[in-house]
């Protein structure tokens, strides 16, 4: 099969909508033979643009619903009129042989933030959200980086729902000045907290509140321990990137945890000389 190379244009549009990659990826991928990063920057150009399209809140949402629809069906069907992220998106799933559906899981877990107030009644239905948008990114990384071994799925899975549970518990006063509550309803009347405990920025009873999310944080931890135990020996060197992504989300969580959940008044990093150490010897 011959695969089409990179063109300039492409190369330099996904480098622009690349370029506010968080610092996290940036360490991450930094340890990536060349060829592959410049592959996975292409791919994160990708998932940049479609999250970009369901997080617009200046576009109506028929609008943006029209826009992730059109990927879909381009990803499905063939672009008419390819741009350069399309076409670097096309040129990534034949070089590496990725299932087109992945890339469809992604575009449709970015539907679901359109419309209305995000709400999961259950873990399950949050879990659902998870995998498109954290755990099928995932599995396209996989393949990009060069894991082979089937179990380097499980994986790619397990390290999907420890990252998006984490960016989830982060990100709940963020979300919740949009409007958007993440954590299951079920699990939120079960420690006593309501909805408007949370849209209005005081997570209700303090106590309660910080159960509700050691609860969320222990789930966490045990998809992280998840993948720790499925990450195949023979594909150890492959799934560095993917490893020290894993540290640098644990570590966050780790640090939201021992300072007790203030996510009402900061956002959780871990300091550059961590993840310069993480970098060089995780």
């Amino acid at each position: 099969m011959n695969v089409l190379p990179q063109s300039d244009q492409a190369a330099e549009t996904t480098r622009e909508v690349a370029s506010g990659a968080k610092s996290n990826l940036a360490f991450a991928l930094a340890c990536l033979p060349k060829e592959r990063r410049r592959d996975m920057v292409s791919f994160y150009a990708f998932c940049r643009t479609v999250d970009d399209i369901a997080d617009d809140l200046g576009v109506p949402d028929e609008r943006r619903r029209a826009q992730l629809t059109a990927w879909r069906e381009g990803l499905e069907a063939g672009f008419e009129n390819p741009g350069p992220i399309e076409s670097e998106t096309e040129r990534l799933r034949e070089k590496y042989a990725i299932p087109t559906e992945l890339f469809v899981e992604v575009v449709r877990g970015m539907e679901m933030d359109i419309g209305g107030a995000v709400r999961y009644q259950s873990f399950a239905d949050l879990q659902r959200y998870c995998y498109r948008v954290a755990c099928a990114v995932g599995l396209v990384s996989l393949k990009i980086f060069g894991a082979t071994h089937p179990d380097s799925e499980r994986y790619g899975v397990a390290l999907g729902y420890a990252l998006q549970l984490t960016n989830i518990l982060r990100d709940v006063g963020e979300d919740a000045g949009e409007g958007r509550v993440y954590l299951p309803l079920e699990e939120l009347q079960r420690f006593g907290i309501s909805e408007r405990d949370l849209l209005e920025g005081r997570g209700g009873d303090r106590e309660a509140f910080v159960r509700l999310m050691e609860f969320q944080a222990q789930r966490g931890e045990r998809f992280f321990a998840e993948a720790e135990a499925a990450m195949p020996a023979s594909d150890r060197k492959a799934l560095r990137a993917a490893r020290k992504m894993g540290k640098i989300y644990r570590a966050i969580l780790a640090k939201m945890r021992a300072d007790g959940f203030r996510v009402y008044d900061k956002r959780y990093r871990i300091g550059k000389l961590r993840m310069l150490g993480i970098l060089l010897f995780g």
